[in-house]
């Protein structure tokens, strides 16, 4: 059923047989249905570009692959003004960019494995540059790692002084989205029975997470509150199990509440708290770089995240020059007082040392 709906909704896939069976593959494996959509888009887009230039997808070159690279840098923002920021110069971001090529990449890899094609045009995206001695591998793509944006703490007074203004629905999604540092699909997926209020705990499911791993997480006292205000709330729409967050709109009335409908709920907040660049990712980062401030230990805010790699932690952590500033004092205090120590002990022990 999920391959007929992404057929139907990037028709260039049917009409190129072994793109349709890749897909059907990636599908039957048990990949989310998200990411068979991010894969569908980036091959079709990859695809059609074959189709407008008569190449044969089968038979291109690495010189194919490379216009269709500077066609998605050169592309206008389909956006226009509703673009926060754009990494990359152009209308798609550098991670989208990076993104698009993924599924062509591991479409070739299909195809060679199938014998259709000796080798993979994409690769693995990389080079060695034996000016550097072979050692210094480079994308197809440069790959830009920005820091997370974290918002002050006036922004986010400003922030939260706007969503007091929001339906009890939003402040307690909201709280949640921070307390737990949930991903905007965990939190859109969370049903009534992953909450356990006698613990303040809720389970997020393996299939709601980017890497499949269940974990259950605990959220604070305040927000246990508001959670009780919006479950009393929430059966003046539906006294039945299931989705958490329903919506409340007259015409998907009692409903689960979308991905995008919550996106949109936090980007009107961000604009009127004019912090535009707050996003449903933003308390995930807020979060766990408040845990590191916190003093926690790498792996126990890896757990708590959900993260399989401690890697993937430090790119959410994102620490201010303050942090670090206050972080190396204090560090250099206790380096400073135990040098004092050793050199008195020194003073101390060394035969004929004259006292003070």
């Amino acid at each position: 059923m999920g391959g007929t709906v992404t057929l139907d909704k990037w028709p260039v896939l049917g009409r190129h047989e072994r793109a349709a069976v890749w897909l059907r593959v990636w599908t039957d494996l048990g990949r989310a249905p998200r990411t068979i959509d991010a894969y569908a888009r980036g091959l079709a887009e990859y695809l059609e570009m074959c189709e407008r230039e008569g190449a044969d997808p089968l038979t291109v070159d690495r010189a194919h692959i490379a216009r269709f690279v500077r066609e998605m840098t050169e592309r206008p923002s389909r956006r226009g003004a509703n673009v926060v920021s754009i990494d990359s110069g152009a209308g798609l971001s550098n991670a989208t960019l990076q993104q698009r090529l993924v599924p062509v990449r591991l479409f070739y890899d299909f195809l060679v494995e199938e014998g259709l094609r000796d080798s993979n045009p994409v690769g693995r995206g990389r080079y060695t540059s034996r000016s550097l001695g072979g050692g210094y591998q480079r994308g197809l793509v440069p790959r830009l790692t920005k820091l997370p944006w974290i918002p002050t703490e006036a922004q986010w007074m400003e922030i939260l002084s706007v969503t007091a203004n929001e339906p009890v629905r939003n402040r307690v999604m909201l709280a949640l989205a921070y307390d737990a540092a949930l991903r905007r699909e965990e939190l859109c997926s969370l049903r009534t029975n992953d909450l356990d209020p006698a613990h303040r705990t809720l389970r997020v499911r393996a299939e709601t997470t980017k890497n499949r791993l269940e974990r259950v997480v605990p959220y604070s006292a305040p927000t246990g509150v508001l959670l009780s205000g919006y479950l009393a709330h929430r059966a003046t729409l539906s006294r039945a199990r299931g989705p958490l967050f329903l919506s409340e709109s007259r015409r998907n009335r009692a409903e689960p509440l979308t991905l995008w409908t919550w996106s949109k709920v936090v980007r009107r907040i961000a604009l009127t708290a004019d912090a535009p660049r707050f996003s449903t990712h933003t308390t995930r980062h807020l979060c766990l770089t408040d845990l590191a401030r916190m003093g926690w230990e790498l792996h126990a805010i890896a757990s708590f995240a959900g993260h399989r790699s401690t890697d993937s932690t430090l790119t959410y952590i994102h620490l201010s020059g303050r942090d670090l500033a206050e972080k190396l004092n204090r560090g250099m205090e206790q380096i400073h007082g135990w040098r004092v120590e050793t050199l008195a002990r020194l003073g101390e022990q060394v035969p004929g040392a004259i006292n003070p």
